[in-house]
């Protein structure tokens, strides 16, 4: 099991800022995106990762980005060190295939979340009020129903430690203007759409997934990362049963353990046992086999 990178330090590259999970680096006319092996549950960073987590991360985000070029193009300049710019070059082997160099983008406000199964928070919503983000579902679903159609639900951007809450799309159109609101709601389900076809063959139900958008040269852009076991519910599809949580191949594995503890889901983060990162990275490697039939 290789050593999880938990951060890059590199002296010689200009630290643009750090998120819950990839360390950002600014090239001049490009970002530098590395993907480190952290772990964050209930928006609290873990104390130990997830090896290999960060190289699953890369190549399940570079496998849908080439797959959705026709309906968005994204910010991928390239994802191989030996095109990235010569100061990167020293750090190859701590870049090599957990990198990503990246257009700069202006980021939209909104994180933007389609649902195909009712799961997670939008499970709690519907318990509550029978709708998700204002959209009203039909009585009677259960736990990781199926819905009749995708539903695209829109959240804030909340700062590294605090959480994200879902906003109507209403809410996203005072954010982002109407015209741009409704082309990142179509291209969102478009997208899932796709995805979940392609994911279904090849036994893996996408129940949910986030994505972010940016703009570049005045057009609308996908960025950040794309349909991974961080942004995603990934379910097999020979034990989908609605009625109850299901078995995934994403963080829910975690989560799950998490609230077996009692922790309030506020930092600092209790440690975890070596079965339970070790089991976790191995459901994200698994997604990767199983989507682009490719491991390490």
């Amino acid at each position: 099991m290789a050593k999880p990178i938990l951060q890059t330090d590199f002296p010689d590259l200009k630290l643009a800022g750090r998120g819950k999970v990839r360390d950002i680096y600014d090239m001049g006319e490009a970002l530098l995106i590395v993907t480190s092996d952290r772990i964050s549950a209930f928006d609290v960073i873990m104390n130990e990762g997830i090896p290999d987590k960060g190289y699953v991360l890369t190549q399940i985000s570079a496998f849908w980005f080439r797959q959705m070029e026709e309906i968005i193009p994204n910010h991928i300049i390239s994802t191989e060190v030996k095109d990235f710019p010569a100061a990167c070059r020293k750090y190859a082997e701590q870049l090599e295939g957990r990198s990503m160099l990246v257009k700069k983008a202006k980021p939209l406000p909104a994180e933007c979340i389609v649902r195909g199964y009712l799961s997670g928070s939008g499970w709690k919503d519907y318990k509550a009020t029978g709708s998700v983000c204002g959209i009203k579902l039909p009585e009677g679903l259960l736990e990781s129903s199926k819905l009749p159609e995708p539903i695209f639900t829109p959240s804030t951007k909340a700062e590294l430690g605090t959480h994200d809450e879902n906003i109507t799309f209403e809410q996203m159109v005072a954010m982002c203007g109407r015209e741009l609101a409704e082309k990142v709601r179509d291209v969102t389900i478009k997208i899932y759409c796709k995805a979940r076809d392609i994911a279904d063959s090849k036994g893996i139900i996408i129940a949910d997934t986030k994505f972010e958008y940016g703009i570049y040269n005045n057009e609308l852009i996908i960025i950040d990362e794309c349909m991974t076991p961080d942004s995603s519910r990934f379910w097999p599809k020979d034990g989908y049963k609605p009625g109850g949580a299901q078995p995934s191949f994403d963080k829910q594995f975690l989560r799950d353990y998490l609230e077996t503890l009692d922790w309030d889901k506020t930092a600092p983060a209790p440690d975890l046992p070596e079965e339970i990162y070790r089991k976790t990275g191995e459901k994200y490697m698994e997604a990767l086999v199983r989507l682009t039939g490719k491991g390490k």
